[in-house]
């Protein structure tokens, strides 16, 4: 069994949209979160689908999905003060179905409408021979290390260098392991579950991910999402145009 684990409990503040969390704006007529929900929905290998969501914006996912006849979510779940908190949440209620250690759970940003049928497709097949399937990107610009965010003494070899992307696959038996021994230690925020099992000294394994996967951060994240989408209808419209000459 595969379960898409979403979570979208967070408000976007670094989107500076006052009105409503980043995951409900639309680009091109649809909400951010649908588009990616959207993804799982269609894939042919995912089974299930999970959202841990922002309490207070439930009830309004719930409507979206019966709108957009969404039929793979089982459950939408209250996300928690964090974004580890709320993948915690959606990791308890996706262990009541996904009941065999080697079930997988594919853990998303609700804020990544770009991605691909491919780009889950490999997720789903590193999880079943290693275990953990991490996206990345190689870095392509220079890393300096600053403490102060003013002076440097320490650079990074770029080559080594990666960015993280998700969805993040792990079979269930590694993923409540990891959720278990963060509680045991009191690690309650690490950045996303690939740090957390690193920090945990478990290794991850790595897969190459996509560039077009953005997450949806900022409003040049918007931008920058807007114009794929123009660019696409642009393309098809003129290749449409093309084939009338």
């Amino acid at each position: 069994m595969v379960t898409a684990m979403l979570f979208a409990g967070g408000v976007g503040s670094r989107m500076k949209s006052t009105d409503m969390p980043k995951q409900f704006l639309k680009v091109a007529g649809k909400p951010i979160i649908i588009r990616t929900i959207g993804h799982f929905e269609k894939h042919p290998e995912v089974d299930d689908i999970v959202v841990a969501c922002k309490a207070d914006w439930i009830d309004y996912l719930n409507d979206l999905i019966k709108v957009y006849g969404i039929k793979k979510v089982r459950a939408v779940v209250p996300g928690g003060e964090n974004g580890y908190h709320s993948i915690h949440n959606g990791v308890v209620e996706t262990a009541k179905v996904a009941t065999k250690p080697d079930d997988i759970i594919l853990i998303c940003d609700g804020v990544r409408p770009m991605l691909s049928e491919e780009l889950i497709s490999n997720a789903i097949r590193y999880t079943k021979e290693f275990g953990t399937a991490v996206p990345v990107t190689p870095s392509i610009d220079s890393l300096l290390y600053s403490e102060d965010g003013e002076t440097c003494g320490k650079s990074y070899k770029r080559s080594s260098m990666y960015i993280t992307q998700a969805p993040q696959g792990y079979t269930m038996e590694k993923i409540l392991w990891a959720h278990s021994e963060a509680e045991k230690r009191g690690i309650d925020n690490p950045v996303s579950s690939s740090e957390l099992f690193i920090e945990l000294g478990h290794d991850v394994h790595l897969f190459i991910g996509e560039r077009t996967n953005i997450k949806v951060t900022t409003p040049e994240d918007m931008d920058t999402l807007r114009a794929s989408f123009f660019y696409k209808h642009f393309k098809k419209f003129a290749e449409e145009e093309l084939e009338k000459e």
